[in-house]
Formats: C-alpha cells, sequence, structure tokens
C-alpha cells in the first residue's frame, strides 16, 4: 500500500516545475479570491508611474495577476468537468474502446499548463493495462479524462495549438521561445519542440484515419490542382566512428519534398476566396504525396467539380500518375484538363535560342517572342517545327532534347482553349507554396532537418499557410490519435 502510495505522488509530477505555481493541495475558491483582491487593491491605489520603464513594469505586475488568475480559473472549470458525471461516462467510453483492456487505477493529481503559461493541479482517474505489475515499471496507461478533453503533453488546446503554430510561422523554435517568453510563458526549447512535434504527428495520424468530408464544397464548381517539389538538407547517420566530442557523424543530403496544393477559381479565373486552399506536403516521395491528393480530393468530392484542371511543370513523377488518380477518383473525361505551366514552356523556348550560339541576342529574343505567340495561339505543331528547323550544328543534341520536350508534352499544351474557358495556364500558386511552405522556413544555410521534425513542419506550415489551422486543431486534439496508436 505504500508503495502505491509514492508510486501515485511521482507519478503525479509535472514534467515542467514553476516558482509561484498552485500548489498541490489548491484550494480554487481562496487563491482566485486572493488574486481579486490583489487586483482590488491594485484598484483602489493607482500607481503614479513617470516613465516608459515604470509603466511597462505595472503593466507586466498586471499582466502577471491575470495572468495567475484566469490559469486558477480554468483550472477550476477543468476540475469541476472532469469530476462531472456527464465527462466520466465519456472517459468510461473512451477506455472501452482503447485497443488494449485498461484498468480504474484510482485517481491521481497531475498539472497541466494553461494558456497564461502557468500549470495548475487537477485529479484525474489514470487508467494503466490491466496485467502483471514488474518491479520498478509500470504498463502504459492514459488519463482518459484529460484525453476527452483534447489535453495532450500536459498542456490545454489553447497553448499546444499556439506554441505550434508559432514553430511553424516563426523562423526557428527558439523564435517561438522567444515569443513565448515575452508573454510570460516559460516554456525550455526541448518542451516547445515535444509539443509542436508530437501535435503534428497526431494531426497527421488523424488525418489518416479520418474519413469524414470536408465542410467546403466544390460542387459545380472549376478546380485546380497542382504539386512541385521544393529543397531541404536532411541529416542521415553516416557510417563511421565518432568525432572527438562524440557525436555521430551525419551527411547533409539535399531531399525533395513534394508539395500538393488545391483551389478553386471563379467565372473569370481568378482564385475563389469563397473557397480555403488545401495544402500539405511530405518528404516520403511522389506515391505519398499523391495519395495524401486523392484522400483530400475523395473528402472534397471531387466528382461533383464541374471542371477539374491539374497543372504543373514537366516534371515525370507528376504526369505519370495523374491519369491513375483521374481513374482512382472517378472522374470523368470531359471533367479533366491536363496543362503544362505555360512559363515552364517559355523557358525552355529560351533555352532553345540560347543554344543557338551563331544568332545576336536580337534575333535570340525575336524568335523566342515568335514560338511564344504560337504557343498561346494554341499551334503547338509549329512550334515544335521550329525547333526541328534549327536542330543542327554542335549543339543539335541538345536541341533535340528540347524538341522532345515539346513533343512529349503537346497534348498538355492547349493554351488558346484554356484562357478561353478563363482558367489558369501558370502554376505560380504551387511556386509560391513551394516557397512559403519550405524555402522560407527549412532552407537556408546550414540549416539540416531529421526527417520526422521536418514532416511536422511541413504539416503545422502547409495548414498554417492555406488557412485551415482550425482543421489542424481538431485533428490534433481528436482522441482517434491514441485509439489507433
Amino acid at each position: 500500500m505504500m508503495l502505491q502510495s509514492s508510486w501515485r505522488t511521482k507519478r503525479s509530477r509535472d514534467m515542467t516545475s514553476d516558482a509561484g505555481l498552485a500548489s498541490q493541495d489548491t484550494d480554487y475558491t481562496r487563491d482566485i479570491q486572493a488574486v481579486l483582491d490583489e487586483l482590488h487593491q491594485m484598484q483602489q491605489t493607482p500607481r503614479l508611474v513617470t516613465s516608459p520603464e515604470e509603466l511597462e513594469a505595472l503593466e507586466r505586475e498586471i499582466r502577471q495577476r491575470t495572468d495567475r488568475l484566469g490559469s486558477l480559473l480554468v483550472g477550476s472549470h477543468l476540475q469541476q468537468a472532469l469530476d462531472a458525471a456527464a465527462l466520466q461516462a465519456e472517459q468510461e467510453q473512451l477506455v472501452r474502446q482503447w485497443p488494449k483492456p485498461l484498468k480504474n487505477d484510482g485517481k491521481v493529481q497531475v498539472r497541466v499548463r494553461t494558456a497564461q503559461g502557468l500549470a495548475v493541479p487537477v485529479w484525474v482517474t489514470y487508467y494503466r493495462r490491466t496485467g502483471q505489475r514488474r518491479a520498478g515499471k509500470r504498463y502504459a496507461g492514459v488519463y482518459a479524462g484529460l484525453v476527452v478533453l483534447g489535453i495532450y503533453d500536459r498542456c490545454t488546446p489553447a497553448l499546444a495549438a499556439e506554441v505550434s503554430l508559432l514553430a511553424a510561422m516563426l523562423g526557428s523554435l527558439q523564435e517561438a521561445q522567444d515569443v513565448l517568453a515575452n508573454r510570460g510563458v516559460a516554456l525550455d526549447p526541448k518542451t516547445v519542440r515535444t509539443i509542436a512535434y508530437r501535435y503534428a504527428a497526431r494531426a497527421r495520424l488523424v488525418q489518416q484515419i479520418d474519413t469524414t468530408t470536408f465542410e467546403d464544397t466544390v460542387t459545380g464548381r472549376r478546380v485546380v490542382i497542382s504539386s512541385d517539389g521544393g529543397r531541404l538538407r536532411l541529416r542521415e547517420p553516416k557510417r563511421g566512428p565518432k568525432t572527438k566530442k562524440g557525436r555521430r557523424r551525419y551527411t547533409g543530403a539535399w531531399r525533395e519534398p513534394k508539395v500538393l496544393l488545391v483551389y478553386v477559381v471563379d467565372a473569370e479565373g481568378k482564385r475563389d476566396a469563397t473557397f480555403v486552399p488545401v495544402m500539405d506536403a511530405t518528404l516520403k516521395g511522389p506515391d505519398a504525396v499523391f495519395a495524401l491528393l486523392r484522400t483530400y480530393l475523395q473528402r472534397l468530392e471531387i466528382t461533383q467539380a464541374d471542371q477539374v484542371l491539374f497543372i504543373a511543370d514537366g516534371a515525370p513523377w507528376i504526369w505519370k500518375r495523374v491519369p491513375l488518380l483521374v481513374q482512382a477518383l472517378g472522374l470523368a473525361a470531359q471533367q479533366v484538363h491536363e496543362l503544362l505551366d505555360f512559363y515552364h514552356a517559355v523557358q525552355h523556348l529560351g533555352q532553345v535560342a540560347a543554344l543557338r550560339k551563331d544568332w545576336s541576342a536580337k534575333a535570340r529574343a525575336r524568335w523566342r517572342t515568335q514560338q511564344r505567340r504560337f504557343l498561346l495561339q494554341g499551334q503547338v505543331e509549329q512550334v515544335i517545327a521550329a525547333v526541328q528547323a534549327i536542330c543542327r550544328g554542335r549543339n543539335s543534341k541538345a536541341i533535340r532534347t528540347q524538341r522532345d520536350y515539346f513533343i512529349k508534352n503537346q497534348s498538355r499544351m492547349a493554351y488558346a482553349t484554356l484562357m478561353a474557358m478563363k482558367l489558369p495556364i501558370g502554376s505560380g500558386a504551387i511556386e509560391s507554396a513551394v516557397r512559403r511552405v519550405i524555402n522560407l522556413r527549412l532552407k537556408g544555410p546550414s540549416l539540416f532537418w531529421c526527417r520526422a521534425s521536418a514532416e511536422a513542419i511541413l504539416l503545422l506550415r502547409s495548414y498554417y499557410k492555406a488557412g485551415r489551422w482550425k482543421m489542424l486543431k481538431q485533428m490534433a486534439t481528436s482522441p482517434l490519435a491514441l485509439l489507433e496508436a
């Protein structure tokens, strides 16, 4: 009995400790009233401030008290919720759905950190796996009541969402930690990283198993789908002895994360602001990104769309998978259009002209402009013939390669038809997505990522930049992540 009591005391400790937090035996009514009395005293005796420094100190003192009041109020409401019969029924139902049998091990006290940055103690039922206990060890269990409320890693959903959002939107985890510290939330870098990466991992797992459809609808609308790759460097283990400092060696290999984008355009071909784009990214390769794309399109009920346009550069990994995706989704042939990005095609025209070393700069520009006009008019055969006509001399092999590029993508160059339909002919949207999601956060000098860390930031940043953070929060706080783990 004494052993069980000491173990419970140890288990109830939080992973972090803070000075001035609520005591273990908090009387919320008493402590809330004490803070209210302090604030009332400050109201009754105004402090004369005569400098910016004094005003800042006053604001900081008031914020510390209001943050403490907010944390105590959250703790009080949280404890009442955990004690309520309705939530206890929900946690019992969650336990019954658990993959492995769990046993009620009684109530223990745990600390939950609130959005105000302070930790409050609450009593919650702990469920452990049934089975023989081994000396000094316990089988993994769960605080089911906290899971029902979306509390993971001893953080309220609001705090976990804020930490993860800052990790995604700022340039580094250190910047996220600094912003939180300025707001009065003191978290060490390891805790910031743990919260953000686990948040992303739960969201990704729920995304894979959840089958609910989107609130957005593409019924009767014109949908544009695009994909492209970026670049970042991964820390990959390197064979050999450790360094003199005892560190493992690694290589900084360049890898290409793949980004997908789905958006809607209006009758004039401009992005429809009433539809929030769908954006995601992964390092797992072409098949993985197209599997993600298929999932998203199925949940959007893409077969109900009026027109579906696939637009991208000439990367073979994209175009050889598009027909398979169209077939898997059950899209009708008259619904679907495949288009090579016009500006990539023009870039190849410039490369052809540059290979003619005997031409002047003005001749190259004139030839490129003429072929560009033919492309816009839908006369791709004339462009191919023009490239074929200059396919001679010392650079003929390189020119033939460019000619083959136009021949291979000829069916995807119906620019005149698509412009008449008021559909976009450029893939600038996906180029911008790659820059905002990858280049501005994960790519930089001396910046190397572990694969799991990069995957987490790719997911968080994709949803943040797309404007679907609310959806990510719902996935990250769902109990499905633990039920399927």
